[in-house]
């Protein structure tokens, strides 16, 4: 069509005395036009009939994968197929169809093709044709692996395991074999030969793609050992890096800070240094709960007589106080022990009572595992006193939840403290010494 078009101009042209010397550039100029505004409406009406389609179909689904198909414009993309294979039908338009090798052609023969045709134009249209159609290609393919990946990230295995790095890595694998495709259709060159030749460029493309090929050997280890995934919560110092992992690429991993902040961490470093996963704490059902407080060692002493009255009234340690003073009654009677002995006996303590009740207490919270680590313990006396360390699990994993039922704990240990007649270490303020002067005065 086009090549008719070309022979109507031609002739149309040499009719004419003004347009006659510039008959053949002018007419070769115009189908050039003709033929691109050809393919453009093409790609438009194509592209029309192609959406108008896609539309009706994805409305009477209920599937998701074709609504990304038609967000991440797979179907513009392929409408670009239409004028790619129109230009090339359609750019010999300027040379007559030979049936043998132009240097077999006789010297008059050609001349008569030279004066009407251009037989080297459809040569340099084709180059153009096909870098444009390589671009198309890559086109079509990296909507359809954008579309994949959204596709893939509404399954559940995407909560476990990303392949937005693995689909990086082949488009740039896509992009660097269609350079390569580029540089031979400029060149005219064997696409095998340059591949061939890029042997020796091997260790500067491995300096220039450092970070990529660490950033994909990381994210192969991350996903085959699970070490990380797009949900879990970690930790990484280093890196600034506390929150919600967002984003796995193939050379960063985008974490959300508690503060809202975005933190980007090489890959790589997921593998080279060291970071925490909360993953295992919410997956088992119980945070820890690890916080100790620190008893004055100059208020502990052995009970006596009111203060075992006292604390026989109180639920939590009343069977306790009753049974572990008969034992000590019982024990110090066998080795004839007189009472007033304090030191040479078993006495009980108010620390050790202290410690007993609080075991019973968080026994008794409704929000802590009991079927894992349960521990009120003591640690070594330091110079803040002697810590009574809290090692139990909360139920809830949420931090907002967990954080209120620690506060709620402690702020009953710190109330109940006084009632055993025991003091919290506290460093002393101004205050406290401006009583301790004031004190001294009024001696």
């Amino acid at each position: 069509m086009v090549q008719e078009l070309y022979k109507f101009l031609l002739g149309f042209f040499r009719e004419q005395a003004f347009f006659e010397p510039a008959a053949k550039p002018l007419s070769a100029f115009i189908s050039i036009v003709a033929l691109l505004v050809v393919a453009w409406v093409a790609f438009k009406l194509t592209r029309y009939i192609m959406l108008l389609v896609a539309r009706r179909v994805v409305a009477r689904t209920s599937t998701d994968w074709d609504d990304i198909l038609l967000k991440r414009k797979v179907f513009n993309s392929l409408a670009h197929l239409v004028p790619a294979v129109i230009l090339y039908n359609s750019i010999h338009f300027a040379g007559p169809a030979l049936m043998q090798n132009v240097t077999e052609i006789p010297a008059e023969t050609m001349a008569r093709i030279v004066a009407d045709y251009y037989p080297g134009l459809g040569i340099i249209l084709l180059k153009w044709v096909k870098i444009y159609i390589i671009v198309v290609a890559i086109y079509i393919i990296s909507t359809v692996l954008n579309a994949v990946n959204d596709i893939y990230m509404t399954t559940s295995y995407a909560h476990h395991r990303s392949i937005k790095g693995y689909l990086q890595l082949l488009k740039i694998l896509i992009y660097f074999l269609s350079a390569i495709l580029v540089v031979a259709v400029i060149l005219g060159k064997d696409p095998t030969v340059l591949i061939a030749g890029l042997g020796a460029m091997a260790a500067v493309l491995m300096l220039v793609f450092k970070d990529t090929i660490l950033g994909f050997v990381a994210s192969i280890q991350l996903s085959a050992n699970d070490m990380v995934k797009i949900g879990d919560w970690i930790e990484m110092p280093s890196h600034r890096a506390d929150g919600t992992v967002i984003d796995i690429t193939l050379n960063t991993v985008k974490v959300q800070n508690w503060d809202k902040t975005i933190t980007t961490i090489p890959t790589y470093a997921l593998v080279s240094e060291s970071f925490n996963n909360w993953k295992g704490m919410e997956e088992s059902g119980g945070r820890r709960i690890k916080r100790s407080i620190f008893i004055d060692v100059n208020s502990i002493r052995f009970v006596d007589v009111d203060m075992l009255k006292k604390f026989e009234r109180y639920e939590l340690i009343r069977e306790y106080v009753i049974k572990k003073q008969e034992e000590i009654t019982q024990y110090n009677k066998e080795r004839k022990l007189a009472d007033e002995d304090l030191i040479s006996g078993r006495r009980q303590t108010n620390v050790g009572i202290f410690r007993k009740y609080l075991d019973n207490y968080l026994r008794a919270n409704p929000n802590l595992r009991q079927d894992m680590t349960f521990l009120v313990r003591q640690l070594q006396p330091g110079d803040k006193g002697l810590p009574i360390e809290i090692y139990v699990f909360s139920k809830e994993t949420a931090w907002a939840v967990y954080e209120g039922i620690q506060a709620d704990i402690f702020d009953h240990v710190f109330a109940v403290v006084p009632e055993f007649g025991l003091r919290i270490f506290q460093a002393p303020s101004g205050n406290d010494i401006r009583q301790a002067a004031d004190r001294m005065l009024t001696r």
